[in-house]
């Protein structure tokens, strides 16, 4: 199972490394203690995370915009647990959210171990779509950027995975041949077929037990790395 060819790693951010979800939950909680206490919380995010999904696979494929993105993942969600609020709130918020999201720093269980563990045998990257600034901020505040020597985002590349000039822009930073390289991330369409389609191994990071083919490699904790790296 041990893959002996590989010798660069690439890794999405967010929900694979850098525990998204409850790093989202813990802004928002912020927020609304500040400015909305009669939001609950748990039940705003309930809705949140699918319309947040939906929203950035729009944005993945270019069918809505990053201004969009940001206003529409609030306020489908605002209207889904009917709370009544305004444009500019919502604008307050997206900044607002924006700013506090990377003072937030949890990381999946096993994550520092394995990057310890992989750091000595390979390369590591990351590919994210995420926008640049704060994904920055996201890795410099939990600490993990010294393990990784390339970092790609959309911004930089002009384009958002699961597109294969993502994969070909992060490969040519890295100085890293597809042949040798593999990729590892939680969205089956932007990071492992993104992957495979642009001729890299790819494993998936299935936290959520999600039934899928059985040709593709998949963890569902980090630390399953062991078996294959």
């Amino acid at each position: 199972m041990k893959l002996p060819h590989i010798t660069d790693v690439f890794f999405d951010l967010d929900h694979t490394l850098w525990d998204f979800d409850k790093n989202s939950e813990l802004t928002f909680e912020e927020i609304f203690n500040r400015n909305h206490p009669e939001i609950e919380t748990k039940e705003f995010i309930e809705k949140y995370i699918p319309i947040n999904q939906e929203c950035w696979r729009l944005y993945q494929y270019d069918k809505i915009t990053h201004e969009e993105l940001r206003y529409n993942r609030l306020k489908n969600s605002f209207d889904a647990i009917n709370y009544s609020i305004s444009d500019q709130e919502i604008d307050k918020i997206s900044d607002d959210y924006i700013q506090f999201l990377p003072d937030n720093n949890h990381l999946f269980d096993g994550t520092i171990e394995v990057l310890d563990y992989l750091k000595s045998k390979y390369n590591l990257h990351i590919i994210t779509n995420g926008f640049a600034e704060v994904q920055f901020k996201k890795m410099n505040n939990s600490k993990i950027t010294p393990y990784f020597l390339t970092v790609t985002n959309s911004e930089m590349a002009g384009v958002k995975k699961p597109n294969p000039i993502i994969f070909d822009y992060a490969l040519d930073l890295a100085k890293a041949k597809k042949e040798n390289s593999i990729m590892i991330g939680d969205s089956l369409e932007a990071d492992v077929k993104g992957a495979l389609d642009a001729g890299l191994d790819a494993i998936f990071f299935n936290e959520n037990n999600t039934i899928i083919e059985n040709h593709i490699k998949q963890i569902n904790h980090l630390l399953e790395l062991k078996k294959y790296l």
